[in-house]
């Protein structure tokens, strides 16, 4: 496929479709935050999202669009929150789902995934193995595959930039978690839509390079993976996204888990919030670029809140320990 931004009048509908099945997410100012980054910070929280994650938001306009043409079912692999997205919403226009995910994947979100009633297959060692099994099942048994990345799924993600840039008209710059590339690439396109001039930031896991490595090279580039960060844990990037990100030449901000982690713990100090890993990566990119980006006024993405309880503690104990 030749993929292309969706446009201010495709955007506006799936705000429409969006708004019918959850509400719109606050953007906040929280004044420790800005203190502690010395710069006006805006957080979109997508972490209040039915599924406690952004992804939702494509998987509502990409079933509207199937329900016209209802498949036998669908399938799809994941870490997380895109499953989520397809349980949930499978779940709510009466289609079945089939989730796989690789061994040792979140419990949590395992369970909740399954509570949607999608059938759970665990497989692999990681995503890309996953991946490969799904698309296996898909030919295997008439199942229609929804990949992690898809001009549907970018369209519907994209309601959460507009909603931000009409929040904060003023932003310079915006820092979004690079998974399979959904989220910077929605917004992309409502920075493009309403003619912002703000910069779209991608926020990539030092453990999960494929993005950085695939824009240098000019195609998608297979990186190991080892982080802590499941929603970043992607060791091959999508070509459409790549293409995406090489056209608008965004710029990467790396992230170690240390860093990380000290961002969830800042959420909760802060805010009260709380953050999964993936979820605070872009607060600690700008947290990491503020003194040297001259930004005054940025927009973080609070992208997802399903975090594991024993990593979420080992935040706090990190804390303690210093």
């Amino acid at each position: 496929m030749t993929f292309a931004l969706p446009s201010l009048a495709r955007l506006r509908d799936a705000a429409h479709e969006i708004r019918e099945v959850m509400p719109e997410t606050p953007a906040y100012r929280w004044p420790l935050l800005e203190r502690e980054l010395g710069l006006e910070l805006w957080v979109k929280h997508e972490n209040h999202a039915p599924t406690g994650a952004f992804k939702v938001r494509g998987g509502i306009t990409y079933f509207n669009g199937l329900r016209r043409n209802t498949p036998y079912g669908v399938i799809c692999a994941t870490r997380g929150n895109h499953g989520a997205s397809i349980a949930f919403n499978a779940a709510r226009t009466g289609i079945a789902a089939t989730i796989v995910v690789p061994h040792g994947n979140s419990a949590f979100k395992n369970a909740a995934m399954s509570a949607y009633g999608a059938r759970l297959i665990e497989h692999g060692h990681d995503f890309q193995a996953a991946l490969e099994r799904a698309r296996e099942l898909a030919a295997r048994e008439g199942l229609h595959m929804i990949a992690s990345f898809h001009p549907e799924l970018v369209r519907g993600v994209a309601t959460a930039g507009l909603e931000l840039f009409e929040s904060a008209p003023d932003l310079q710059a915006v820092y979004a978690p690079i998974g399979m590339g959904s989220g910077v690439c929605g917004l992309l396109a409502a920075r493009d839509a309403l003619g912002s001039q703000a910069e779209v930031v991608g926020v990539v896991s030092e453990g999960a390079a494929t993005y950085v490595l695939s824009c240098q090279a000019g195609r998608p580039v297979e990186s190991p993976v080892a982080t802590l960060a499941d929603g970043m844990a992607v060791r091959l990037a999508d070509a459409d996204a790549v293409a995406a990100m090489l056209a608008a030449k965004v710029r990467f901000v790396v992230v170690s888990d240390d860093e990380i982690l000290v961002a969830m713990r800042d959420y909760f100090d802060y805010t009260r919030n709380v953050a999964e890993p993936a979820g605070a990566a872009s607060l600690a990119a700008a947290k990491k670029d503020a003194r040297g980006s001259g930004y005054m006024r940025v927009g973080v993405v609070l992208s997802g809140g399903n975090v594991e309880l024993d990593v979420f503690a080992s935040t706090f104990a990190a804390a303690f320990a210093r």
